[in-house]
């Protein structure tokens, strides 16, 4: 099913690129007045449903409580909101459009504080923190990028595989612009899915708010990163 959906996504980018480049060009320059409130990839959703939500991973009572949701939920989003820094850290070098270039700035900042916010909750609870992905160096790059290698998440909704973040690190201008918001809709729509299962399963009160949140900030990001694209 993955396979289906990344091919799918692969054959849209490449008929996308060439409409959607004319459209970032008709508002490039723009200050994001439109991005819908300045909310991001922020507060993020839940790993996936097979752990047990009604499950209690401590003896804790009351607002301390927490489920195996939860950590799956932190265990999840960690290595999610590093795969969005990743993309987000390109676009500086990479973007021909200024909307782009402030969406991406405002993902980074949103991002970083909140993984150190779900690996203290891991840490907190005795549970394992996701470690970075192991770098792949890329073809005439002085260093390797961070988490090139994503084939431990494959499984995770919205997450690039490896040859995605490849693709997009090769692009730039338009063709990036179209490639990176493309992938970002989807990678925004996968942790809105793993943030609704959180807030379902979850018990622990700090991450299912962080789960509330993520809902309302991101799906607000997918309707300014559609109207970017020009699909509404």
């Amino acid at each position: 099913m993955n396979s289906i959906r990344t091919l799918t996504r692969r054959t849209a980018l490449v008929a996308a690129t060439a409409t959607a480049a004319f459209l970032l060009a008709a508002c490039g320059g723009g200050n994001g007045d439109d991005s819908g409130g300045g909310a991001h990839e922020g507060p993020h959703g839940s790993a996936s449903a097979s752990a047990g939500a009604g499950s209690s991973s401590g003896n804790e009572t009351g607002e301390k409580a927490h489920n195996s949701q939860d950590v799956a939920f932190a265990q999840g989003m960690i290595p999610h909101h590093r795969q969005a820094l990743e993309m987000a850290r390109l676009a500086a070098d990479r973007s021909a459009s200024a909307e782009v270039e402030d969406l991406a700035a405002r993902i980074e900042k949103a991002q970083d504080p909140e993984i150190t916010t779900m690996t203290g909750w891991l840490t907190a609870w005795g549970e394992e923190v996701p470690e970075p992905a192991a770098s792949n160096a890329s073809a005439g790059a002085t260093e390797p990028m961070p988490g090139m290698d994503h084939s431990g998440h494959a499984g995770m909704p919205g997450m690039m595989d490896g040859q995605d973040m490849a693709e997009l690190e090769k692009a730039s201008g338009r063709a990036f612009d179209t490639m990176f918001l493309t992938m970002m809709v989807e990678h925004h729509e996968g942790a809105v899915e793993m943030a609704g299962t959180e807030k379902a399963e979850g018990r622990y009160a700090p991450a299912k708010a962080l789960a509330d949140d993520i809902v309302t900030a991101q799906n607000a990001e997918i309707t300014e990163m559609n109207k970017l694209l020009g699909t509404k």
